[in-house]
């Protein structure tokens, strides 16, 4: 009996030693401000940054907003090497980072300085900040004086409640509709990339490149990294 017991309790232990831990709360890091809405984003750390532990630093509305690390490094494999590519949402410096490790020079245009400051954190995290040119400013007003191979946009979606629509229309992009944004990236290059939610109306966005004079080629990616949500 006494033997039996040992073994079990050995197998007991072999298997808890293989159970993945609990994602830590922000309590326990110290972080006892953070909103309610921001904790879902907070135990996806990981994907957000991979290398969150090692200082990166957000806002609240760059939890929500940037691109999880796996899609925003499949956006910069698009990307050829040594291209110049022009971020004009840049955020909290997700997508910027990744085009950066990719070899890219990126032009990171951010209008909050609070949040370029934090995206210039994250660049030197990944030892990536000397390929970044950081520029706080609107991008629709620097639009005319910008160049660059690539525009890559990742507009703000007005939020977690764009998960509300049945189809995402391309008026509902902040701070202007996603017609007008589209235009403004045109006069920089013809090359252009869109970061848009998966539920948004896809036969609108096709319509922005047939709509240019030339049309241009359109091709539709869905990233799905959070089956869940």
């Amino acid at each position: 009996m006494t033997s039996k017991r040992k073994r079990r309790t050995k197998r007991r232990r072999r298997q808890q030693n293989l159970r993945e831990p609990a994602p830590s709360e922000p309590e326990e890091c110290g972080l006892h401000s953070i909103s309610p809405l921001i904790v879902k984003y907070w135990r996806q750390r990981h994907s957000l940054f991979s290398r969150f532990d090692e200082g990166i630093l957000m806002d609240e509305e760059g939890w929500y907003s940037v691109t999880p690390e796996a899609i925003a490094a499949a956006h910069a494999e698009r990307a050829a090497d040594h291209a110049i590519v022009l971020d004009g949402f840049a955020g909290v410096g997700g997508n910027a980072i990744q085009f950066a490790l990719r070899g890219c020079h990126v032009i990171a245009v951010e209008v909050d300085p609070r949040r370029l400051e934090l995206a210039v954190n994250n660049a030197k995290i990944y030892g990536v900040e000397d390929k970044i040119d950081f520029i706080v400013g609107d991008f629709f007003r620097l639009a005319p004086f910008l160049k660059g191979d690539i525009v890559f946009l990742s507009p703000p979606w007005g939020g977690p409640t764009y998960r509300d629509f049945n189809k995402y229309t391309l008026d509902l992009l902040k701070p202007i509709d996603g017609y007008s944004i589209f235009q403004h990236a045109q006069q920089i290059t013809p090359n252009i990339m869109m970061f848009l939610p998966r539920n948004v109306d896809v036969n609108q966005v096709e319509e922005l490149s047939w709509l240019s004079s030339p049309p241009l080629n359109f091709e539709n990616e869905l990233h799905n990294l959070f089956d869940s949500e």
